[in-house]
């Protein structure tokens, strides 16, 4: 016969919920509003500074976003800039992380120097690494063309060919450290006998890195994937402050704000924000579904 669940689990739930609920209403009061008055302005033809009351029309801004080339275009460069500066800062943040979490001298002063880039406001990051990418007074091109890599100046954010490359790279510099924080943290629960028994049993680094960090460090690994992969997908402000609204670089969010501001089409804007959302919730629940049985612990 099914048992019911212990009273004191119970009422550990009931207490779990009773703090957690003066936070939810916080969260949905805050973001609840603006969420429905967006969704709402959606169907309606609203634009910025107009008198007179917008008119409902339907899915007709979806349709138009939809259909849209501008639109697909930066649905295309926001999943190739999430791709890739995902993997790279994962990939990176594993290698500082395990380089931090070893015995070296000065090691407090090295964890604090590698957290530098994650606090330098991502407007500033964004001006410093356009200065820096200016074909003719950025360092870039002084280092390149001093190492023979190229021949002449590169206007590195004008050009097509490297301008999301570019971009891609700075944030990689930026986010990296916030990847090597959480998994320098999730370093600091590997079991330290385990390690040095795989040691005494014969296991080289590259095989105590494979068969027992990396599946104790999953769930971090995990965790942070998650967060800089919701990070990506909404990406507006470094793209915005080195490319502005360059068709080679702009964001998904890039676009919203764009008909919204610039265009002034409140309607339209709303519906590419609505889209932005649910790109950025769909891509939530699947990434923490499909991945949400790798993160519970072993029974």
């Amino acid at each position: 016969m099914a048992q019911g669940r212990h009273p004191l689990l119970d009422r550990r739930v009931r207490w779990a919920l009773a703090f957690l609920l003066p936070g939810l209403f916080v969260a949905l009061a805050v973001a609840g509003w603006p969420l429905a008055r967006t969704v709402a302005l959606s169907f309606t033809d609203a634009q910025l500074g107009a008198f007179e009351a917008p008119a409902w029309i339907g899915i007709e801004n979806y349709v138009w976003i939809l259909s849209d080339p501008d639109w697909w275009r930066a649905v295309a460069n926001t999943l190739v800039f999430t791709v890739v500066s995902v993997s790279l800062e994962l990939a990176l943040g594993l290698g500082f992380a395990l380089l931090l979490d070893s015995a070296l001298p000065g090691q407090g002063a090295l964890r604090a120097l590698a957290l530098v880039p994650w606090a330098v406001p991502t407007v500033v990051a964004g001006r410093m690494w356009a200065w820096m990418y200016h074909d003719i007074y950025g360092v870039v091109n002084e280092l390149l063309l001093a190492a023979g890599v190229i021949t002449k100046p590169v206007a590195w954010l004008a050009e097509p060919a490297t301008a999301l490359a570019a971009v891609i790279m700075a944030d990689v510099w930026k986010a990296t450290p916030f990847v090597t924080l959480l998994l320098l943290a999730g370093l600091q629960t590997v079991p330290r006998p385990l390690l040095d028994a795989a040691r005494v049993d014969g296991a080289g680094p590259v095989r105590r890195l494979i068969h027992v960090i990396l599946p104790l460090l999953a769930p971090a690994i995990l965790v942070a994937a998650v967060f800089r992969t919701l990070d990506a997908l909404r990406v507006f402000d470094l793209i915005y402050v080195m490319t502005s609204n360059s068709r080679d670089t702009a964001s998904i969010s890039v676009y919203a704000r764009q008909y919204l501001i610039d265009f002034q089409e409140v309607g339209l804007g709303s519906a590419a924000s609505v889209l932005v959302f649910a790109l950025v919730a769909a891509a939530g629940v699947a990434y923490v579904r499909a991945l949400a049985p790798a993160m519970r612990p072993a029974p």
